[in-house]
């Protein structure tokens, strides 16, 4: 697969998330199957797999590290840090989860996801969400310092603003910042990709199938099990959702148009954006994997993005990407 850099880390144009295997989209996979679709991923030409401590939490980040560990050095694993979690906690669902950013919990984050993963560095370590109460330039020195002894190589943020991005960099050279990006959110668009593109630091979209909105699978009368955590979203409740389906139908049909998957539209227009963006789709299934993947050879001339451009603009995407109750933790 072709590559391409986040600041100075070369990684495969695709990534794969990981999240979905072991949280928020039920039912997750036994553990040798979900092994086996990240393996099958790294055969198909993905490098680059991205997870945090706080999915699962925990249990995320130990099943990619055990799937990983043959081919370790010929990947790059990204993770994340910067949450208070509980002991008996559950990430994004318990009212006590919180943030934290400082530097001991940074040092103390950093030793439990070396062992979850089996590896002795990180190739990209995110700082999950902004922490309001650590300055981000203290946060941005700590992780210098364990790029210095080797445990980290490069330095990312999630969900920050531009000016967090500046004043991080200063301190420690961004390479990555990852934030939901997609045809069905298109927020980063306005502040977050000048800035990335003034300072040569790289894109990773998360999110980028629109959380499964852009891949066919929902039609009018889609109905989320309750455990689902798409169904407590604004976007996907309701008249909100009947909508939004606008969106949808229209990537429906431009990919009939172009004879490919809608998966493989949404992909391939947000490859087409930038050279420096990397998507990290996320699945349980090695069919869905290798349709994904089909993405990256999906092209568009410089007047189908023009017009595909217009018709986004057209549509109006209505309700929160979050519930009210994750809005302050999540919506930076």
């Amino acid at each position: 697969m072709q590559q391409r850099n986040l600041g100075k880390l070369s990684v495969s144009a695709l990534g794969f998330g990981v999240m979905g295997m072991t949280q928020s989209y039920p039912p997750f996979p036994p553990k040798e199957e979900g092994i086996a679709t990240i393996r099958k991923a790294f055969d198909l030409g993905v490098n680059f797999f991205d997870t945090s401590e706080a999915y699962g939490p925990y249990t995320n980040e130990e099943l990619l590290g055990e799937a990983v560990e043959p081919f370790r050095k010929a990947v790059m694993l990204a993770t994340k840090f910067g949450w208070d979690i509980p002991a008996d906690g559950h990430a994004y669902t318990d009212k006590a989860f919180g943030l934290d950013s400082s530097p001991s919990a940074i040092r103390k984050a950093v030793e439990g996801s070396l062992k979850r993963l089996r590896t002795d560095y990180i190739d990209l370590y995110y700082q999950h969400r902004v922490d309001p109460k650590v300055p981000i330039e203290e946060v941005a020195g700590t992780v210098a310092d364990l790029i210095k002894e080797g445990k980290v190589l490069y330095f990312g943020l999630s969900e920050a603003d531009a000016d967090t991005i500046r004043r991080a960099h200063k301190v420690c050279p961004v390479s990555a910042v990852q934030s939901e990006y997609s045809m069905f959110f298109r927020e980063p668009e306005q502040k977050i990709l000048p800035v990335l593109e003034e300072l040569g630091i790289g894109f990773v979209p998360f999110s980028p199938l629109g959380k499964g909105i852009l891949t066919g699978a929902f039609k009018r009368d889609t109905k989320l099990d309750k455990n689902d955590f798409r169904s407590s979203i604004p976007r996907f409740q309701g008249e909100n959702y009947q909508k939004n389906l606008a969106l949808a139908e229209y990537v429906e049909d431009l990919a009939k148009e172009k004879g490919v998957t809608p998966a493989q539209i949404a992909l391939g227009w947000l490859l087409a954006q930038k050279d420096w963006i990397v998507p990290i789709p996320g699945t349980k299934k090695i069919s869905r994997l290798e349709e994904n993947l089909g993405g990256a050879d999906v092209t568009f001339t410089a007047e189908e993005l023009a017009d595909i451009r217009q018709k986004l603009d057209s549509i109006e995407i209505t309700g929160e990407r979050y519930p009210a109750s994750h809005v302050q933790l999540l919506r930076k």
